[in-house]
C-alpha cells in the first residue's frame, strides 16, 4: 500500500490559504500508484483557539468538501488530518477519512484534550469510543496528537484488528523525544504500522517537532523527516503484520480476565 505523508507549514487562521498549500503540494507529488495521502492535525486553521468558533463556523464544511474533492480528483484515499468543526454549540477537533470516490468513510473527534494548551476551554472532547475504518480492504485506525499518550485506546483499536494506525498531530519540539519513543512503542506493543503526520515551523510562539515518520510493526523506522516542510513516500508491506503477530503472539498470550478494569 503506497503512502504519501505531508509535513506542512500551515498559515494560522487562514483556511483558504491552507487549502491552496495542500492542493499545490498534492499536484506536485501525486503519482498514479498512490493509495493513501495523510495530512496533519488542524491543518486548516492551526491553533487559533480564540478565533476558532468564528473560523470553523464559516470553514468546517468547506474544508470537508475540499477533502472530498481531492479524493475524487486524484482518485486517492485521504486520511485528511483533522479540522475544527462546529457541531451545535460545541467545537470538535475532528479527523476525516475520505475514499477515492470522495465519500466520507469515517470521522473521529479527538478524545483527550491538552490542558497545557487550554484546549478544554475552547474545544469539546469526543464522546464516542474509537472505531475501525477500512481503506482498500485494510483495517485502520486514527488518533489525534495528545491521544498518543493514552495506550488504552490504541490497544482497543488493535484488538479490533487494525493493521495501520495513523497519528495526525501538532506536536512541539520541546517534547520531540516523547513523540519518537511513543510512536515506536505503539508500533511494537501492538505489532502494526504507525503512520504519523506532524506540522513544521513555528506558530504562536510554539516550535513544532516535525519528525513525521512511518514505523513498521517491528518498531523500525521506515522513513522519517526532520523539522522542515516535506513529504514521506513509502510502501507499507502489510504482510509483515500477521507475520510478526505469529512470530511473537502477544495477542494470544493476553489474559484479560486477570487485568484490573481501568
Amino acid at each position: 500500500m503506497n503512502y504519501l505523508v505531508f509535513q506542512m507549514d500551515l498559515e494560522v487562521g487562514n483556511p483558504e490559504e491552507n487549502r491552496k498549500i495542500i492542493e499545490r503540494w498534492l499536484e506536485a507529488n501525486y503519482s498514479d500508484d498512490l493509495d493513501v495521502v495523510v495530512l496533519p492535525e488542524m491543518w486548516s486553521t492551526g491553533y487559533a483557539l480564540e478565533e476558532l468558533k468564528e473560523i470553523c463556523n464559516k470553514d468546517g464544511n468547506q474544508s470537508i468538501e475540499f477533502l472530498q474533492s481531492l479524493g475524487k480528483r486524484f482518485n486517492v484515499n485521504l486520511v485528511g488530518g483533522s479540522i475544527a468543526v462546529l457541531d451545535g454549540k460545541d467545537i470538535f477537533n475532528r479527523a476525516v477519512i475520505v475514499n477515492r470516490m470522495g465519500e466520507i468513510v469515517h470521522t473521529y473527534d479527538k478524545m483527550h484534550l491538552v490542558p497545557m494548551l487550554d484546549e478544554p476551554k475552547f474545544l469539546t472532547g469526543g464522546h464516542n469510543q474509537v472505531k475501525v475504518f477500512e481503506l482498500e480492504g485494510v483495517k485502520m485506525g486514527i488518533i489525534i496528537c495528545y491521544d498518543l499518550r493514552f495506550p488504552e485506546i490504541i490497544r482497543d483499536l488493535a484488538l479490533q484488528g487494525i493493521q495501520v494506525l495513523h497519528i495526525v498531530a501538532e506536536w512541539p519540539l520541546a517534547r520531540e523525544t516523547h513523540w519518537n519513543i511513543l510512536l515506536r512503542a505503539r508500533a511494537i506493543e501492538n505489532q502494526m504500522y504507525v503512520v504519523a503526520s506532524n506540522v513544521a515551523g513555528t506558530k504562536l510562539g510554539v516550535e513544532f517537532a516535525g519528525s513525521s515518520q512511518i514505523v513498521d510493526p517491528w518498531g523500525d523506522v521506515v522513513q522519517k523527516l526532520d523539522q522542515e516542510v516535506g513529504e514521506l513516500k513509502a510502501t507499507l508491506d502489510l504482510e509483515k503484520v500477521p507475520q510478526i503477530r505469529k512470530e511473537v503472539p502477544i495477542f494470544d498470550s493476553r489474559v484479560p480476565e486477570k487485568y484490573r478494569k481501568l
